[in-house]
C-alpha cells in the first residue's frame, strides 16, 4: 500500500518496512516507520501529538542516546552502531522536526506508540548515515535502539524528565508572582480597608496585611512544588517489561544512569522498588495535587481582586485593576477584570486535569498503561499556570492602585469595631454598643460616646482604626484602658 501521510511533502521514493502485522509502504520523505503510520491511522483524534508536549520527545530521545552508550558500554551493541544511534539523536535534537513525531497524544498500549515513533525515526536516520539511504540495513528500532529497554520503562521516565523541566520553569513564574505581591505589600502597608468573613464587615486590616496572606501562601506551595520536582529524579529506567530487568545486560543499569545524568545534568536515581514504580502513579497524583494547590490560590486572590475592584460606584470598590481592554460592546466607559478572569479559567481547567489524573493513576496489575493521558493532562496544567502567572504579574498586579479613601471609610464604619469595648470592658457591653450603632446609623466611637462609655478624645484613640491592624500597638492601648475601665474612670461611666 502506498502510505503517504496528510500533509508530508511527497517524495520521489518510497521503501517497504514489515511488521508483525505485514508490510507497508512508506514514503522515503519520513523517517518514521511502520508502527508509527499505523499508530497515526489508529489513534488520530486529538490534533495533540507527542511533539506538542514540551521536552517529551527530547526526553525520549536522551534516554535513547544513554541506552546506546550504556549498551556500547555492556558489550551489547558495536561501536559503529551505537555512535550512530546518538549522532541520530542529536540531529533530532538541533533540527527538531514535529512532523516526524506525530503519534497522537491519546493512544492505547501504555505508550508503545510513542516509543517505536522515536526508535523509527532514529533507527532510519542512523541508517541513512550509514548506508546513505532509510531502512534497517545496518541498524534496527527494536534490536539496537531499543535495546535494553521497554516502553513500560522508557516513557514514565521521558515523562518525568520532561516534567521536571516544566516545573523548574513553573517555579521561575511562580517566583515572580511572590516578588510582585511581595512589592505591592510593602508598598500598601499603611493602606487600612476592612477585612470582611462570610462577605459580612469584619476588622480593619492593611492591603498589605492582605496581600502577605497571598504571598506567603504562595511561597509555601513553591516549596511543594520543589518537592514535587525532586519526585521526578527517580526513575524506572532499567526496570524494562515487568520490573525483572529482563532483557537489558549486566552493568548496564549502572551506566545507563551514569550516561543520562551526563546527558541532562541531573542526579538521577533509580527507583528503590521497580515494580513499585511500574505498577504505581500516585506520584503523578500528588504532583498533579500541588498543581491543582497553585491554581487553586490564583483563582481565589483573584476571586477576591474581583470583588475588591467592583464597582467602581456600586460595588466594594477598594482598589483599582489596570484597564487591560474595553469591557462592553454596547456600554462605552465599562472594563472588566479579565486577567483574573482569564486566571480563574485556567483553574477549572486544572481542576478538571488533576480529576483525569487521578483516575488514569488508579491503573491494574503490574503496569499503569494510562500514562499518555497523565502526561497530557499534568503537562497543559503546568504550561497553562507558567503562561498564566506572568500575564497575570504584568497586567494585573504591577498595576494595581488602592482607593485609600474608599478602604478607610469602610473601616472606620465597621460594627465589628465593638470588639475595641469587648476587650476593654466586656461582650455584652460591645453588643449593646454594637446594636445602638445600628439602630441609629451610627458609628461605633460615636456610639460610645453617645452612652457614655467614653469621652470623645478617649474614643478617637481607641478607635483609630489603624490601631486594629498593628498587634504591638493594639496591645498596648487596650491594656492602658483595661486599667482606666477597671478605675472607673472611662467617659465618666461607671464600670460593673
Amino acid at each position: 500500500m502506498n502510505e503517504i501521510m496528510p500533509g508530508s511533502p511527497a517524495s520521489d521514493g518510497e521503501r517497504t518496512e514489515t511488521d508483525a502485522l505485514g508490510s507497508r509502504r512508506i514514503d522515503d520523505a519520513h523517517y518514521y516507520g511502520i508502527q508509527t503510520v499505523r499508530a497515526h491511522e489508529n489513534f488520530s483524534i486529538s490534533g495533540k501529538t507527542i511533539a506538542d508536549v514540551p521536552g517529551f520527545v527530547a526526553s525520549v530521545i536522551r534516554i535513547k542516546q544513554a541506552a546506546a552508550l550504556a549498551n556500547l558500554a555492556a558489550g551489547g551493541l558495536p561501536k559503529e552502531i551505537a555512535e550512530a544511534i546518538v549522532a541520530a539523536g542529536k540531529f533530532c535534537l538541533e533540527d527538531f522536526e514535529p512532523s516526524q513525531f506525530c503519534v497522537d497524544i491519546y493512544h492505547g498500549g501504555g505508550g508503545t506508540a510513542a516509543n517505536m515513533n522515536v526508535n523509527e525515526v532514529l533507527a532510519n536516520r542512523a541508517n541513512e548515515a550509514l548506508t546513505g539511504h532509510k531502512g534497517y540495513d545496518c541498524v534496527h528500532p527494536n534490536t539496537h535502539v531499543n535495546m535494553g529497554q521497554s516502553t513500560n520503562d522508557v516513557i514514565p521516565s521521558a515523562m518525568k524528565l520532561a516534567v521536571y523541566g516544566l516545573l523548574a520553569r513553573l517555579q521561575g513564574s511562580g517566583s515572580t508572582l511572590v516578588e510582585a505581591l511581595a512589592a505591592r505589600e510593602a508598598e500598601f502597608a499603611g493602606v487600612i480597608k476592612l477585612s470582611r468573613t462570610c462577605f459580612q464587615d469584619a476588622l480593619p486590616i492593611t492591603l498589605g496585611q492582605q496581600l502577605s496572606g497571598y504571598r506567603h501562601g504562595f511561597q509555601r506551595i513553591l516549596r511543594e512544588l520543589a518537592a514535587a520536582k525532586d519526585k521526578c529524579l527517580h526513575l524506572p529506567l532499567g526496570a524494562t517489561a515487568i520490573g525483572t530487568e529482563f532483557g537489558a545486560l549486566a552493568g548496564y543499569k549502572a551506566e545507563i544512569y551514569a550516561e543520562l545524568r551526563r546527558i541532562t545534568g541531573l542526579e538521577l536515581e533509580p527507583d528503590e522498588n521497580f515494580f513499585d514504580g511500574l505498577q504505581n502513579a500516585d506520584q503523578w497524583i500528588s504532583i498533579s495535587g500541588v498543581l491543582k494547590a497553585l491554581a487553586l490560590s490564583v483563582a481565589k486572590m483573584c476571586a477576591d481582586l474581583r470583588l475588591m475592584s467592583s464597582g467602581p460606584r456600586a460595588g466594594l470598590s477598594e482598589i483599582t485593576l489596570p484597564a487591560v481592554q474595553p469591557g462592553s460592546s454596547i456600554m462605552p466607559g465599562k472594563t472588566n477584570p479579565v486577567i483574573p478572569e482569564m486566571a480563574i479559567q485556567v483553574y477549572f481547567r486544572v481542576l478538571g486535569n488533576d480529576a483525569t489524573v487521578t483516575r488514569a493513576c488508579e491503573g491494574e496489575l503490574d503496569l499503569n498503561v494510562w500514562e499518555s493521558i497523565i502526561l497530557n493532562a499534568v503537562t497543559e496544567s503546568i504550561v497553562l499556570l507558567d503562561r498564566t502567572i506572568p500575564l497575570l504579574v504584568s497586567k494585573c498586579i504591577v498595576g494595581l492602585t488602592a482607593n485609600e479613601t474608599a478602604c478607610r471609610r469602610a473601616a472606620e464604619g465597621s460594627l465589628a469595631l465593638s470588639t475595641a469595648i469587648a476587650a476593654v470592658f466586656d461582650y455584652p457591653k460591645a453588643g449593646s454598643v454594637a446594636r445602638f450603632a445600628a439602630e441609629r446609623g451610627m458609628l461605633v466611637k460615636d456610639a460610645a460616646v453617645e452612652m457614655s462609655l467614653l469621652s470623645r478624645q478617649e474614643a478617637e484613640e481607641l478607635f483609630e482604626v489603624s490601631l486594629f491592624a498593628d498587634p504591638l500597638r493594639y496591645q498596648t492601648v487596650i491594656q492602658k484602658y483595661r486599667l482606666l475601665a477597671q478605675q472607673g474612670v472611662l467617659g465618666g461611666a461607671a464600670t460593673e
